[in-house]
């Protein structure tokens, strides 16, 4: 009898509700995934950028959202989020080629430093408008962002 090996490459998907707790819940859900497939070493960073696109979601839109992990063959953590607003924000809307420098929001600014965060900490990002026809299946927008290791 043979040794079964578990593969390298794998995904989790998670359906959130338009609840005030669901970044705690996406963030518990990344680190059992991650320290059950001893991803250690990316465990805080996917955590903390998992966790600020789920906060957005909530904040911009009025219903759920989706939560995408996936191993790929190479190494790459790739993260996604998807919610019901089709809006693409700066710098997801970027094609990789053509991002520019943004400053980060001040000190005593409310908002706006999450995506700061994605940009400085994950390998790349980007995002896809899936349209505004909230009646439409696959209505909104999904952002990503890989990490590696």
């Amino acid at each position: 009898m043979g040794t079964v090996s578990p593969s390298d490459t794998w995904a989790y998907a998670l359906r959130l509700p338009h609840d005030p707790r669901a970044a705690r819940v996406a963030r518990m859900t990344v680190r059992a995934a991650l320290g059950g497939h001893g991803r250690h070493g990316v465990l805080d960073t996917v955590e903390l950028l998992t966790s600020e696109l789920v906060t957005n979601a909530y904040r911009h839109t009025r219903g759920p959202c989706s939560l995408r992990l996936t191993a790929l063959s190479d190494g790459r953590l790739r993260v996604g989020v998807w919610d019901s607003h089709p809006h693409i924000p700066s710098p997801f809307a970027e094609p990789p080629g053509e991002r520019r420098t943004t400053p980060a929001p001040s000190g005593d600014a409310e908002g706006g430093r999450g995506l700061h965060l994605v940009r400085a900490c994950a390998d790349s990002w980007g995002g896809w408008s899936l349209g505004d026809d909230l009646l439409a299946r696959g209505a909104g927008k999904l952002l990503w962002f890989e990490v590696r290791g």
